[in-house]
């Protein structure tokens, strides 16, 4: 049986490669993180640090949360999910419960996921027991390790790549694809994928409708001195382009890869001559009733509306509306290297 349930796992972290154009090639997954929680979750178990009957604990909105739900049925853990009144909609909470998890959900007036307070929720959940296993998604270098995998998929399957598009959140998926990744191409160009009121490269915190990527908390795998350029791409093009993917090619995945999927196919078209490969981390079905949903997006202030064809180009970082998609050139520096420039510019436009 244990047999049966790896195999199973390891067709659900393995995504299907998909050529969208000449130049233009996507990892198409069913649940993408579930290849970190394994990762992490074998590795602890090997170390002795984790064992069948353990609780496990981790603060999560989406797939992170479902991957560990997963392993934690088949495997025999007690899994307790720490998350945001604001992230979880009730069908997503029916199969959590139905596998068994215990969910706690805090109140999130702002809207933004209220990462601390989560967070602290779940040192309060450690405190009171002190053997339970937390997997830190966001800061355990085993969630960027675990994409070495998908690393050597994309070079299998595609060859020369020579940029890669991915969404952020943790920070595991982009910056570890792309650490290893670079080790082969050193030439390759890393662009980051962010939604509008994230904090991760300098914006101010704020509600955010476009959820899967994104953060109000800095993570530590995120290597902000990877990545090329950022892109931030408001919910509504995102949720057009999920659609469109659909429409268009039978795809059927999230609006967090509507986000990736607008990016890749603007830079594919933007350098001809370049390899362009694409994250695309989970498939529809969570957002059925929706972003797939006509009656669902006729009731969103201000759509349908006409979605960008190219990025605006920001000269310095500013938050956009759900309609928008921006570009900035991030230049492998750290986020205190463009915060002290931009501090420095504002001072010289005085």
């Amino acid at each position: 049986m244990v047999a049966l349930d790896e195999d199973y796992f390891h067709a659900l972290e393995t995504p299907r490669m998909a050529a969208l154009s000449s130049n233009l090639v996507a990892a198409a997954f069913p649940l993408m993180k579930l290849m970190p929680a394994r990762y992490i979750l074998d590795r602890a178990a090997a170390d002795g640090a984790l064992k069948t009957g353990m609780r496990v604990v981790e603060t999560t909105s989406g797939t992170f949360g479902m991957a560990l739900a997963l392993l934690a049925a088949a495997r025999g853990y007690r899994l307790t999910l720490v998350s945001a009144s604001s992230l979880i909609d009730a069908k997503y909470r029916a199969r959590l419960d139905g596998l068994g998890v215990q969910m706690i959900i805090t109140e999130d007036p702002d809207g933004n996921g209220d990462q601390m307070r989560r967070l602290q929720k779940l040192e309060h959940i450690r405190r009171e027991e002190p053997d339970c296993f937390w997997p830190r998604q966001y800061d355990n270098p085993g969630n960027a390790l675990a994409y070495a995998r998908l690393a050597e998929q994309l070079v299998r399957t595609v060859g020369k790549i020579d940029c890669l598009v991915g969404c952020v959140g943790s920070g595991g998926s982009l910056c570890g694809t792309g650490t290893f990744l670079r080790a082969v191409f050193p030439h390759l160009v890393v662009i980051a994928v962010d939604t509008h009121r994230s904090i991760l490269f300098g914006q101010p915190a704020g509600k955010r409708l476009l959820r899967g990527l994104g953060n109000s908390i800095l993570p530590g795998n995120l290597r902000h001195d990877l990545i090329d350029e950022v892109h931030w791409v408001g919910a509504y093009p995102a949720f057009g382009e999920a659609r469109r993917l659909l429409r268009d090619h039978g795809i059927f995945q999230g609006p967090t890869s509507g986000a990736a999927i607008l990016v890749g196919r603007w830079v594919a078209s933007a350098r001809p001559g370049a390899r362009v490969a694409i994250i695309m981390p989970d498939e529809g079905h969570r957002y059925a009733e929706t972003v797939f949903d006509d009656a669902w997006l006729a009731s969103l202030p201000g759509w349908p509306c006409l979605s960008p064809s190219e990025p605006r180009e920001l000269a310095t970082i500013e938050p956009g509306s759900e309609a928008d998609w921006t570009r900035f050139t991030w230049a492998r520096r750290s986020l205190d290297q463009i915060v002290h420039a931009e501090f420095k510019n504002e001072g010289l436009s005085d």
